[in-house]
C-alpha cells in the first residue's frame, strides 16, 4: 500500500503549522502541495494534485489544519481496510475559546467536527478516484464539492467509513461580515438541486438549512413594497407583510444571537447581517439556477 498526501493550498501562513505538525514523513510518502495560483478553486487544485500522485491511497488535506502527533500512525491503521472501501474520513477537532460562548463563525467552524466526508482530511482510494473522475470543477469554492464527490463515489458501490486518526481545525480569523461573503454557496446548493432533484440534501448527507425560511422573509419585504404602492383601502397589507418580515428577521437574529458571547460587538453584527443575508442567500440561489439551468 502507498500512500500520497496531497495538501491544496492559497498560500495561507497556516500551511507551515500543517507541515511542521507532519514532520518527517517515512521516504516512501509522496507528499504533494498545489497551490491554486490561477484562484481556480479547491476542486481544480485537489484534481491537479491527484492526478500527479503516484499512490495506491491520496489523503487530502486541507492547509488550515494541524494533525496530530500521531496522524500518520493512525493513518496507516485507518487505511487498513477491505476492498470494497473506497474512502476514509478523519476526525476534526476545533479548539473552543476560552472563558466565553463562541462567535457565529467560530460555530460554524465547529460544525465541521459533525460534517460528513469533509476534505480537511480525507482519504481516497486511487481506484475510486479514477473511477468517477475526480472533483466536480464546476464547484468554485471550498463548500460542497467535497460532499458531492463523496455522493458520486458511494453511488459507484464503494463504502465510505470514519477512521480514528485525527486533526485539530483552528478557527480562521475573518471579518465580522464574514456571514454574507458566505451566503455564494447557495448558487452551489443550486446546482446541486438540478443535478439531484429536490431529494439533494438528504442523497449527500447534508442538514436542512434555513433557505426556505429566507425565501418567506425576503418574499415578506418584497410584499411589503409592492403593497406600499396599492390604493389607501389596501395598504394595510403592507402593514401585515411588515410585521411578517419584522417577526422572520427577529426569529433569526434570535437563533444567531443567543448561542453566542452576546457582546455588544456580536449582537451588532448579528443585527445587521440577519437583516441582509435572506435577501442575499435568495439572490445568490436564483443566480445559480439561472447559471446552471442547463446543467
Amino acid at each position: 500500500m502507498s500512500v500520497s498526501i496531497v495538501v491544496p493550498t492559497l498560500g495561507r501562513s497556516t500551511l507551515r503549522a500543517l507541515l511542521d505538525a507532519l514532520g518527517p514523513l517515512p521516504p516512501e510518502v509522496e507528499l504533494l502541495v498545489v497551490e491554486d495560483e490561477g484562484r481556480h478553486g479547491p476542486a481544480a487544485t485537489r484534481n491537479r494534485g491527484w492526478r500527479s500522485a503516484s499512490g495506491d491511497w491520496v489523503v487530502f488535506l486541507d492547509d488550515d489544519v494541524v494533525p496530530a502527533a500521531d496522524w500518520y500512525r493512525r493513518l496507516l491503521h485507518d487505511l487498513d481496510v477491505a476492498d470494497d472501501v473506497g474512502a476514509v474520513q478523519g476526525r476534526i477537532r476545533v479548539p473552543r475559546p476560552q472563558g466565553r460562548r463562541p462567535t457565529d463563525w467560530e460555530r460554524a467552524t465547529i460544525g465541521l467536527e459533525d460534517g460528513a466526508w469533509l476534505t480537511a482530511d480525507i482519504a481516497y482510494r486511487r481506484k475510486a478516484l479514477d473511477e468517477v473522475g475526480g472533483f466536480d470543477e464546476r464547484f468554485p469554492r471550498a463548500f460542497r464539492e467535497d460532499a458531492e464527490l463523496a455522493y458520486r463515489v458511494r453511488r459507484a458501490g464503494w463504502r465510505l467509513v470514519r477512521g480514528g486518526r485525527t486533526v485539530a481545525h483552528p478557527v480562521r480569523p475573518e471579518s465580522r461580515w464574514v456571514s454574507l461573503r458566505t451566503q455564494r454557496g447557495n448558487a452551489d446548493d443550486a446546482l446541486l438541486r438540478r443535478l439531484y432533484g429536490p431529494r439533494w440534501r438528504g442523497l449527500l448527507q447534508i442538514p436542512p438549512g434555513r433557505r426556505g425560511r429566507h425565501a418567506l422573509i425576503t418574499a415578506a419585504a418584497a410584499g411589503a413594497l409592492a403593497a406600499a404602492a396599492l390604493p389607501g383601502r389596501w395598504r394595510w397589507l403592507s402593514a401585515v407583510a411588515l410585521l411578517g418580515w419584522a417577526a422572520g428577521t427577529a426569529e433569526f437574529a434570535a437563533a444567531r444571537i443567543v448561542p453566542g458571547p452576546r457582546d455588544p460587538a456580536e449582537v451588532a453584527t448579528m443585527a445587521v447581517t440577519s437583516v441582509l443575508i435572506p435577501p442575499l442567500a435568495v439572490g445568490h440561489w436564483l443566480a445559480g439556477a439561472w447559471r446552471w439551468r442547463a446543467a
